[in-house]
Formats: C-alpha cells, sequence, structure tokens
C-alpha cells in the first residue's frame, strides 16, 4: 500500500451535533468572536472549497504516495457531493476511511452506498455508554439524534453489510476526567453492537481553553488511567484495539504537556488538509501554531504528487509531542485495515 495518510477536514458546518469540546470551537463563541489565526477552525468558516476545487483535487490522488483518505470534518456525511467524492477516491484505489457522529448512518440513501463503493472504514464517535453523559458533552443538534440515533446507525450499518468485509465498522470515544471508566464501557458497547474495532482517545484541550480545567487528563489520572488500559485488554474482546504501547503514549502524553518525538510521521506519512485546503504538515495544534509562513500550502489547484513527496520512512525530531498527537498513532498505524494479529471472526 502507498505510505502516506491524509486525515481531511471536508466542509466546516455540522449540522449533527454540537460538541462542547469541539476542535472546531463552538458556534456561540464564533458567532462572537471569528478566529483568525491561521489552521484555527470555525464551524462558521465561510472559505470551504467548493465542490469543483475538492473533487478536481481528489483526481490526483491516485498518482501520489497518498494511499489512505480519512474523510473528517464537521460531518462529511451530511456533505452533498459526499458519495461522489468517495467514488472518486475508491475509483483511484485508495482506502476510504469515513470519520461521522453515525446519525447519517441511519439514512439508506447514504448507508447503502457506503457498502455499494466498498468504504474500507466507518468510524463512529461515541463517547459514552451511558446516553445521559454521551449527550450531555455531544448534544444533538436537533431532537432525536442524540445517542439512541447514533446507536442505531451503527446497527444499520452492520446490518446492512451483513457478513460482507466491508466496511469495518469501529466507535472512537473522547475520554475526559469525567468519563475514565469508558475506556471499558465503550469497547464493550461497541463489542455487543458486532463493531469490528474500538479506539479511546485521550481529550486535547489548550490549556486556556474554557473546559480544560473541567475535563483535561493530569498525572492524578494516571493510575486509573492504566488500570482501565489494562482491564480492556484484558477482557480479550471480539474487537480491534490500537497497540498495548497506545495506553503508554497516552500516560506519557498527560504526564508531560510537551516532549521529544524522534523520527515523527508527521509531514511524513501522514499529512492534515483543513476544509478551506490547507494543508498542514501534521494535524497538532502545537504543530501548526509553529508552522512558519512559508510552509503554509493549499490543495486548491495543485496535484497530490506535488505537495505530498515520497515518505523517507524516517520522519523529523519533533519537540512538540501533546496528547493532541497521541490521536494522531492510531490514523498511522490502523490495525483495523492492516491487523497485526489474525483478524477477529464476525459471526
Amino acid at each position: 500500500m502507498k505510505p502516506i495518510s491524509l486525515l481531511w477536514g471536508l466542509r466546516s458546518h455540522c449540522a449533527s451535533h454540537g460538541c462542547l469540546y469541539c476542535y472546531f470551537g463552538t458556534i456561540s463563541e464564533h458567532r462572537e468572536q471569528m478566529p483568525t489565526v491561521p489552521g484555527v477552525l470555525s464551524h462558521l468558516s465561510p472559505n470551504d472549497l467548493t465542490t469543483a476545487d475538492v473533487l478536481t483535487f481528489a483526481e490526483t490522488l491516485h498518482d501520489s504516495p497518498v494511499g489512505r483518505v480519512f474523510l473528517a470534518g464537521g460531518e462529511p456525511l451530511l456533505w452533498k457531493p459526499i458519495i461522489k467524492l468517495i467514488d472518486v477516491l475508491k475509483a483511484g484505489g485508495l482506502e476510504v476511511v469515513v470519520c461521522t457522529s453515525g446519525v447519517a448512518l441511519n439514512r439508506p440513501d447514504l448507508r447503502e452506498p457506503l457498502i455499494e463503493l466498498c468504504v474500507d472504514a466507518v468510524s463512529v464517535s461515541l463517547d459514552s455508554a451511558d446516553p445521559v453523559h454521551n449527550d450531555r458533552w455531544r448534544p444533538p443538534r436537533r431532537e432525536g439524534d442524540g445517542w439512541e440515533s447514533v446507536v442505531s446507525g451503527i446497527s444499520a450499518l452492520i446490518a446492512a453489510r451483513g457478513r460482507g468485509p466491508r466496511p469495518k465498522v469501529g466507535v472512537y470515544s473522547v475520554i475526559t476526567r469525567r468519563n475514565v471508566a469508558d475506556i471499558v464501557a465503550v469497547p464493550e458497547l461497541a463489542a455487543a453492537l458486532g463493531c469490528d474495532y474500538a479506539v479511546p482517545q485521550p481529550i486535547a484541550l489548550e490549556a486556556d481553553h474554557r473546559l480544560a480545567a473541567e475535563l483535561s487528563l493530569t498525572a492524578e489520572h494516571l493510575p486509573e488511567l492504566q488500570q482501565r488500559f489494562n482491564d480492556l485488554y484484558a477482557a480479550e474482546l471480539p474487537l480491534i484495539l490500537p497497540e498495548r504501547s497506545y495506553a503508554g503514549q497516552i500516560a506519557s502524553a498527560v504526564a508531560r504537556p510537551t516532549d521529544l518525538v524522534p523520527g515523527c510521521f508527521g509531514g511524513d506519512t501522514l499529512y492534515f488538509v483543513q476544509p478551506d485546503g490547507t494543508v498542514w504538515d501534521c494535524p497538532s495544534s502545537l504543530k501548526i501554531a509553529a508552522t512558519p509562513p512559508g510552509r503554509h500550502r493549499s490543495i486548491k489547484g495543485a496535484h497530490a504528487r506535488e505537495l505530498f513527496p515520497t515518505p523517507t520512512g524516517c520522519g523529523a525530531d519533533c519537540a512538540l509531542f501533546s496528547v493532541d498527537c497521541v490521536n494522531m498513532w492510531p490514523l498511522t498505524g490502523f490495525p483495523v485495515l492492516a491487523p497485526t494479529g489474525p483478524e477477529v471472526p464476525r459471526a
């Protein structure tokens, strides 16, 4: 497989949920003051690329070292041209992973094409096995689109897929100091639903974020984090999980705000594209903030081969390791599509 993975935030708008800790910020905050710093996202951004720009660039990816694309957002499945884009990517021989809130999976007109086009995986955001906690922090924008709708969307996709090999279906969860127990509880729920994988992710908030003191993990939470991850791996659920070393990466990031990563994959085998087309070597907010203007690039009017050179496999040393970075490890390895062990059999 071609070595580069691309995390592509397709659209700024999210018609699905208003997550209180979303990395796009909140609509209410940005109605008062829109961010102007490069790389800082907003659901209200008026600068998203046109459909033509997106599709034109997508058609160049087949002739580049990019082999896997994660389609994120905003909510990508509620963007009308999404099926056309997926068709272009799959026709170009790329692996496609759709990152979604899950609500749109209840719609047959969106669910069925994911199966017909052989999308490789669908990652659904669900932060708790407790509906009340989940909907408190991930409030739906429309009544009825909360936890129950997300779970029914997962079930609908798995049922429609049947015994077919694709798409793999999994759950990603944001872990805060308020839901550490969901490190185990959400994968247990995912297994019960028939999912293929689960990934607990530590929350990544700036130190001055209004929710940092309430939600961010600190060194005092390390014993419980370690115990929960030990319990998760000991449970031997019928799921693919991140490598066991992932728990250690989380612990390191929680214990030390920044650290050195020798030979980081950012800018070598992983890149990030914003909805306005801006290309960054890494999705890390610290790395984006440290990127000099001369490295600000865009996919608009560009060819993927020019933007993403063949990786050296060595990366570059980076002193900006943070919790933000930990969440990128499952993207680069992504054992769901290239499992390190035997695949979990499906009934």
